[in-house]
C-alpha cells in the first residue's frame, strides 16, 4: 500500500515555522514566504500540502488568512488546512477560497454535532484532526487535554463521511524522535475512515515503517524536510 505524503507548512505570524510538542514559544522560523515554500514542495513532486494556522488554533478563528491565500495562489496541488475553524461559515469560506480539505480539531472534540454536520454537507472535504497526548485528546492548540481517547473521538465520525482522520502524537511532534506507528496503526485497525499519521517523522525508516503497517493512508512530514534530514525525492520513493 502506497502512502500519500503531506509536507507541512505551519504558520505563525505569517511565517513558516515548526514547533516542538506544540509549544508556541518553541518555534523555529524556516521562512518568511509561505507561498514560495508551498511552490517548492509542489516542484519537488509532492501531491498534497498540509497547512496549519497555529495562531488560529489558539485564537479560535483564522489568524494567518493572508499567508494561506498566498499558498493557495502559489500551487495547483490540493491543500488541507487546519487551525481556528470553529463554525460553518469559516469552513465554507475556506472551501470557497480553494482549500480542498478543512481539518476540524478542537471543534470535532468540543462540538461533534457541528463537525458531523460539516462532514455530511461537504463529503470528502472535511478531515478530523485528533491530537493526542498519552492517548488522550488535546484541544485549543494542544493547551487543554481531555479524558477522551483518540479512538473514542474517531468512532464518533465513522459514519459521518469524514475524508480522513489525522492522528498526531503531540509528544513526538517536531522532536524527530520517530513516528508513533504502533498507536496510529492500532487506531486505523478499528476504523474504516482513512488515517493519516503525524508527529515525529525523522527519516526514511519512519516512512517505511508507516507504509509497512499496511493500514495507514498517509503521513505528514515537517521538521525532517526543513532540516534536510529527509530529501523529497527519497521520501516520495519510499512512500511508493
Amino acid at each position: 500500500m502506497s502512502l500519500t505524503l503531506y509536507p507541512a507548512i505551519d504558520l505563525k505570524g505569517g511565517r513558516v515555522v515548526r514547533l516542538r510538542r506544540g509549544e508556541m514559544d518553541q518555534a523555529t522560523i524556516y521562512g518568511e514566504d509561505p507561498g514560495a515554500q508551498a511552490a517548492s514542495f509542489e516542484a519537488a513532486g509532492f501531491r498534497w500540502l498540509h497547512v496549519v494556522d497555529l495562531d488560529g488554533a489558539f485564537a479560535g478563528k483564522p489568524a494567518n488568512a493572508d499567508a494561506v491565500r498566498a499558498i493557495l495562489r502559489s500551487v495547483s496541488i490540493p491543500v488541507q488546512l487546519g487551525g481556528g475553524v470553529r463554525d460553518m461559515e469559516t469552513l465554507e469560506g475556506w472551501l470557497c477560497a480553494g482549500v480542498a480539505r478543512v481539518i476540524l480539531g478542537s471543534a470535532a472534540a468540543k462540538n461533534p454535532d457541528f463537525a458531523r454536520d460539516a462532514c455530511r454537507r461537504h463529503p470528502g472535504c472535511v478531515a478530523i484532526g485528533i491530537d493526542a497526548r498519552d492517548g488522550r485528546v488535546a484541544t485549543e492548540g494542544w493547551a487543554e487535554t481531555s479524558q477522551m481517547t483518540a479512538l473514542e473521538l474517531a468512532r464518533r465520525f465513522e459514519d459521518a463521511g469524514a475524508a480522513a482522520i489525522i492522528h498526531t502524537d503531540i509528544d513526538r511532534d517536531g522532536m524527530l524522535g520517530g513516528a508513533n506507528v504502533e498507536a496510529t496503526s492500532a487506531l486505523a485497525a478499528h476504523l474504516t475512515t482513512p488515517v493519516i499519521a503525524s508527529g515525529g517523522v525523522a527519516d526514511l525508516a519512519d516512512i517505511q515503517a508507516v507504509r509497512a503497517a499496511g493500514n495507514v493512508a498517509g503521513v505528514i512530514i515537517g521538521r525532517a524536510l526543513y532540516d534536510g534530514r529527509l530529501g523529497a525525492a527519497e521520501a516520495l520513493a519510499a512512500a511508493g
